[in-house]
């Protein structure tokens, strides 16, 4: 018996050394490295694609996924590795190891959101969010659709986005505003890398006619007033446009060169990359045309630069700039020259130089505390010539101010506290502003939810508080057939400045105001391939400053008086879809309905502003369809434009004891335009574009009198160099 035992202990120590003793040196000869992924707030970050590569050999890289608890894990054999972490929402982290043999290290990293990920949206809140989280419509246009579309000018992207209307005085380089939600078009505001740009006048709004997507590489357009944020001018909604950042260790140069009809030239290069600590990127555009008649020429020149420097893991800086300056010949209302005294001076131009910079250091204090300073000024400058009267207009505005928020993180939340302090001048004319807010966001469950108020004591109308709430709901979650759903409303209260006046007017103005509200819903099928959105939208508008040259006068020299005596309504819905038919088609397609009203104007003069008519230049209706195809290479890009009947005048009639006198053009008629963009890459990083613009060469006006171009093209060639990661 004590044979038999003593047989199977030998036996036993013997297998145990063939089969067990490998397992455990081969353990002992890898090394493990694990750690968990969360997002600013805590929570964990499932998806995200985990991969080492050997500094020591030419190995495979070897990737793993972080697990919905955020936690991953990786088994490598000795050496020196960089390990790195990518999520389309997140920025890229990484870090180098230097493992022996049974080393076990634990990583745990809390990541960043990606600004210009077309997943996160930046514009909505305080802190940066995901795009499945945001209370309000927001519409983000991409770097990809920038670049499949080959458009130059901003105006024609945001078109494409719902609820988004344009009125262009003339083909090229007119004054170019635009409506969002059927607010006016001083009711949205807009932003350059977080720098506002509504300088033109304060209390006024942005000439899109000089605005390029020159290094631009992501628009947010986000619904609904925003006042309790970003204060003055948020009545509608805002824009911000983001510029282009070095992302590649090998430089970027990128070129591009094209002309077409109306002798047209246009050039762009760009220069971008990451050098250590620091990236870069600058960049530079310059277009001219003749235009397609007699005075219609246009000159436009845009630089712009995009600097970051990362001073440690929690410490950062950047710089951004931007300049663009343009000249264009105003030939006016040629479709109304005998009746037009805009179109009198064949001679007349206008010259624009709009500039912004920023300076933001971005810091975290603890765990939980993440702050940004942020540094800003915007200069506008607007010079008319009209030679035949030997006369020159100069307007020159400056906005500068100083804006600090501190972020307080907590899991699934945050609390974030701001103070902004600014200064307008323009000419002789000034004011100071500042403010403080505050804004509070959670998640409960499948339960979003944000609130927030600013106070803004104003120079001009003394102190306002402005609040906002949101919420977003995922009712279903689901990737089949019938995908996620997900519930959105809103509401927020705006206000807006009045313009700056001389010293010697005296109106006691109150700022225009604004009370908006959303309920949406998104829904998504075939497995994401196909997304749907309806969004219904009410706004009231209300203190709308209106002005009348009757009774007594105080502002001299307006030589009549301001008063806030306007009110007006716009209420519709905004729908879009998106479809993913196959890998190389792809399509979207919008529609807006805009019920808009004059609801009180008793100083109006223009027939066309008078009480229960539609506001100006907004259509009751229009749409907007996309097609892509990518094949073999190649992209084509097909994008239709439908504008209903607008409201419109030539402010060349006026109303008489209730008579209308004069022209009185009360309405533009709809129309549709269909454009096409190609691109054809071809060898050693070059390829050829081409833009096909009013391909049916329809005859319309974006407002009265003003004739749009006909059918007009560009072709060129782009060139791309470097930009390995």
């Amino acid at each position: 018996m004590r044979l038999r035992s003593l047989f199977y202990l030998v036996l036993g120590s013997l297998l145990g050394s063939v089969f067990v003793q490998p397992a455990i040196t081969h353990a002992q000869a890898t090394a493990t490295i694990k750690g968990t992924l969360t997002d600013p707030s805590g929570a964990a970050i499932g998806g995200a694609t985990v991969a080492a590569q050997s500094l020591d050999s030419t190995a495979a890289i070897v990737r793993t996924m972080s697990e919905p608890s955020g936690e991953f894990s990786l088994k490598l054999a000795p050496g020196r590795y960089r390990v790195s972490i990518a999520h389309p929402s997140f920025v890229p982290a990484e870090q180098e190891f230097a493992l022996a043999a049974g080393d076990a290290r634990t990583w745990d990293v809390r990541l960043t959101l990606e600004k210009l990920s077309s997943s996160v949206v930046v514009t909505d809140a305080a802190e940066p969010t995901t795009a499945e989280t945001a209370p309000d419509l927001v519409n983000v246009i991409t770097k990809e659709q920038i670049n499949d579309s080959a458009e130059i000018w901003l105006a024609p992207l945001l078109a494409t986005a719902p609820g988004m209307s344009f009125s262009r005085l003339g083909p090229m380089g007119g004054t170019t505003s635009f409506f969002l939600d059927g607010g006016n078009s001083s009711y949205a505001k807009v932003l350059v890398d977080g720098v506002p740009v509504n300088v033109s006048e304060p209390g006024f709004s942005v000439d899109f006619s000089n605005l390029t997507v020159d290094d631009v590489d992501k628009i947010e357009i986000v619904h609904g007033a925003s006042s309790a944020l970003y204060g003055s001018d948020a009545m509608s909604g805002v824009v911000q446009i983001f510029t282009h950042r070095g992302a590649t260790r090998t430089p970027e140069l990128a070129l591009e060169g094209d002309g077409g009809t109306f002798g047209t030239g246009h050039a762009g290069g760009q220069l971008s990359g990451l050098l250590g600590a620091f990236d870069y990127s600058a960049g530079a555009g310059y277009f001219d045309s003749s235009g397609q008649g007699s005075g219609d020429y246009f000159r436009d020149t845009t630089l712009s630069g995009n600097f970051g420097w990362k001073l440690s893991e929690t410490d950062s800086l950047r710089l951004t700039l931007r300049n663009g300056a343009s000249d264009a010949g105003q030939p006016g209302q040629t479709l109304l020259a005998t009746k037009s005294p805009f179109a009198l001076d064949p001679g007349q131009h206008s010259e624009l130089h709009n500039f912004s910079a920023n300076v933001a250091w971005n810091f975290t204090s603890g765990e939980h505390w993440r702050s940004q300073l942020l540094g800003y000024e915007s200069r506008f400058q607007d010079t008319d010539f009209l030679p035949s009267f030997d006369f020159q207009a100069l307007n020159k505005f400056n906005r500068a101010g100083l804006d600090g928020q501190s972020t307080y993180s907590f899991r699934n939340g945050g609390v974030t506290a701001g103070y902004m302090f600014e200064a307008e001048t323009g000419g002789a004319m000034g004011r100071h502003d500042q403010a403080g807010y505050l804004e509070a966001r959670r998640q409960f469950g499948r339960l979003t939810a944000i609130a927030g108020g600013r106070a803004e004591a104003n120079g001009s109308y003394g102190t306002r508080i402005v609040p906002r709430v949101g919420a977003s709901y995922a009712l279903r979650d689901g990737r089949g057939m019938v995908g996620a759903t997900r519930l959105r409303a809103s509401y927020g209260q705006g206000i807006k400045e009045p313009p700056l006046f001389p010293a010697d007017c005296t109106p006691i103005l109150k700022p225009e105001q604004s009370t908006t509200v959303e309920a949406g819903i998104d829904q998504s099928f075939a497995s994401d391939r196909v997304r749907a959105s309806v969004t219904y939208f009410h706004n009231d508008f209300r203190d709308i400053v209106s002005f009348t040259s009757a009774g007594p006068q105080n502002c001299r020299d307006f030589g009549g008086s301001f008063f806030n005596t306007d009110k007006a309504r716009a209420f519709g819905s905004n729908a879009s879809l998106e479809v993913k038919a196959t890998r190389w088609l792809s399509f979207a397609g919008n529609y807006t309905y805009d019920d808009s009203r004059v609801l009180k104007s008793p100083n109006s003069t223009d027939p066309a502003l008078v009480p229960g008519n539609r506001l100006l230049k907004r259509p009751l209706n229009s749409a907007n369809l996309m097609f892509n195809a990518h094949v073999r290479g190649m992209n084509w890009r097909l994008t239709s434009y439908y504008v209903g009947r607008r409201t419109d005048s030539d402010f060349l009639s006026s109303v008489v004891n209730g008579v209308c006198v004069g022209p009185c053009i009360k309405s533009d008629p709809g129309y549709f335009r269909l454009d096409m963009a190609v691109i054809v890459p071809l060898r050693h990083g070059f390829s050829t574009t081409a833009h096909f613009e009013n391909l049916l060469d329809r005859h319309y006006q974006d407002a009265a009198g003003y004739p749009a171009l006909g059918y007009n093209y560009r072709v060129g060639i782009k060139y791309v160099w470097g930009g390995e990661k």
